[in-house]
């Protein structure tokens, strides 16, 4: 530390700022040392006129005691024109020493020299050798959940902030963080864009634009992400450049149509690792209800598998003897034409009379209401905004809060209440507020903010989507393909190649659901993919199996078998 200290003192010179400074402060000390010199001349001219006589020490002795206020009182003037020359000196001596004196160190040493520490835990440009690193436009809810995931599986990162301030305050945080103009092609080029394995912008649609072109020239490779508010900035966005778009107020409102108790009852594919796809499903008002997984027989059926069940917004492996409820979204697995035939068998069960009710008729709230529209599922918005009112016979006008506005939209009759503002503090009140009028009701809410999902679930809710936790999964499933896709909250695929500890055994053998809470969905070898294999099937030694839990559970699996590597 203190070996550096003068390094960064020449650091702070070096620049023109500095040199500027350094100019002040030499002007400064200038004029005080002629000051100093002038008093202590005058103290020797008027203390000979009284009498005495002092050495040239003295002099100056006696002035710097004056000027620094401090006056011992051993060295007095007699007379009046002695005194008033004391009093002078006193003044400006405050007025230099203790006032323009700190103010000029502070301000044109000091400072600098802090902010040229703080330039150090803010830096402009990362290392040359950085490789496969995640560039990060701004810091809100999608990229702080994205960090998140991207520290667990030990990718590097960067957030790019224009501010040196806020780069400290993030920095503070424990971010990593790199100070830059986005619109600066230098600034890319000094984070490595070229070498990056992902470009992620959050931003508004005009700044993801800029930020998209920008990169795109100086990048023709790099994967670029951008999200979007406005469908018509889709287009614009793809034509500067970015390799996807996301429209994360459509995802939710889909997501939530799917979910729908009222809705159809075909399986909505969520994603698809090699040609394994994931679905999931509703079985209300289907055969399903009553039954045991083992009653229903749908691997014997159909070819699906059911990898898992939602119960109340969390995720339970299935087992045979796991029974179906009114209120239970199924996880499927299986090739494309298992999931058809699964839609063959139970897609034409009726959707409910009832509308279902949308609170809150924001960007959140449309998206649902179109979705269920492409369902042919009814709907009614509450909307207190009547600038937002866009179809009279869709909306009703006033507060959620209010039971006689919730009455006119049909909370009574309706099986579904879905929950959409962007407040996540409205958002747990609306969810308490509709578990007692209606214990019954399926209730699907919105949270802004990851830490929010659990508050919501406890509130009442039986399925939650985090705003960021969709998109900070699109965000990893990109970045990961062919390794780990994320499906849902809490809930993901990922791929291993079979452990020492596993190979040749049978997968009843290998008892991975029992030790991890994983569950094998499919085995990948050199003669192609086995989707849901028999619990006899063998794992050969040189094969991947394609895994589904949370991360909980895939940290279980890897600690156990870590010699297997992923």
């Amino acid at each position: 530390m203190i070996r550096a200290f003068p390094a960064e003192i020449i650091a702070v010179l070096r620049g023109r700022r500095g040199r500027r400074n350094l100019r002040v402060l030499t002007r400064f000390f200038i004029v005080l040392t002629v000051m100093i010199v002038i008093y202590s001349i005058l103290f020797h001219v008027l203390m000979l006129r009284e009498g005495q006589d002092h050495t040239w020490i003295t002099g100056l002795y006696w002035t710097l005691t004056v000027m620094s206020t401090l006056g011992f009182g051993d060295i007095t003037f007699h007379t009046d024109i002695g005194r008033l020359f004391s009093i002078i000196v006193l003044l400006s001596g405050m007025i230099f020493l203790l006032v323009l004196l700190p103010f000029t160190f502070i301000e044109f040493f000091y400072e600098p020299w802090m902010k040229a520490q703080a330039a150090t835990r803010a830096p402009r440009q990362l290392p040359p050798e950085t490789r496969g690193h995640v560039l990060i436009t701004s810091h809100d809810a999608v990229t702080g959940a994205l960090i998140r995931r991207l520290e667990q599986y030990q990718y590097r990162y960067a957030i790019l902030v224009s501010e040196v301030e806020d780069a400290l305050r993030l920095h503070d945080l424990g971010f990593k963080v790199v100070v830059g103009d986005l619109d600066d092609p230098d600034t890319w080029t000094r984070v490595r864009v070229e070498a990056a394995a992902l470009v992620a912008s959050t931003g508004t649609d005009i700044t993801n634009t800029n930020v998209a072109f920008t990169v795109r020239e100086l990048a023709k490779d790099v994967s670029i992400i951008t999200t979007a508010s406005d469908e018509a900035s889709v287009d614009i966005l793809n034509l500067a450049g970015s390799s996807y778009v996301l429209r994360l107020e459509e995802m939710i409102g889909q997501s939530f149509a799917t979910r729908t108790l009222g809705g159809d009852k075909m399986s909505h594919v969520l994603g698809q690792f090699d040609e394994v796809q994931i679905a999931e499903a509703t079985a209300s008002r289907t055969p399903l209800v009553g039954k045991t997984l083992r009653e229903n027989a749908l691997r014997e059926k159909v070819g699906v598998t059911v990898v898992g069940v939602w119960e109340r917004g969390h995720f339970e492996a299935a087992r045979a003897e796991t029974r179906i409820r009114e209120n239970t979204v199924l996880v499927l697995a299986g090739l494309k034409q298992h999931l058809a035939r699964y839609n063959e068998l139970f897609g034409d069960y009726s959707v409910a009379a009832a509308p279902v009710v949308i609170l809150g008729g924001g960007r959140v709230g449309r998206a649902t209401a179109r979705a269920l529209a492409r369902q042919e599922v009814d709907y009614r918005i509450v909307e207190v905004l009547p600038e937002r009112i866009r179809d009279s016979d869709k909306y009703v006008l006033g507060s959620a809060a209010d039971l006689e506005v919730l009455e006119k939209a049909g909370i009574r009759e309706t099986s579904t209440v879905i929950i959409t503002p962007h407040d996540d503090d409205l958002n747990v009140y609306l969810t308490i507020y509709c578990r007692q009028l209606r214990p019954d009701i399926q209730i699907l809410s919105r949270a802004t903010h990851e830490r929010n999902v659990a508050t919501l679930h406890r509130a009442g809710a039986d399925s939650v989507l985090s705003y960021a936790s969709m998109g900070a999964s699109a965000v990893m499933n990109m970045l990961q393909r062919g390794q780990i896709l994320l499906v849902a909250e809490g809930l993901q695929l990922f791929k291993v190649r079979v452990p020492d500890k596993l190979a040749n055994k049978t997968i009843a053998e290998s008892t991975i659901r029992e030790f991890t809470g994983c569950s094998l969905v499919a085995i990948r070898t050199e003669r192609g993919t086995e989707v849901i294999p028999d619990p006899f099937t063998r794992l050969p030694a040189e094969a991947d199996i394609v895994l589904i839990g949370g991360a909980e559970a895939e940290e279980r699996f890897l600690e156990l078998y870590a010699e297997g590597g992923t």
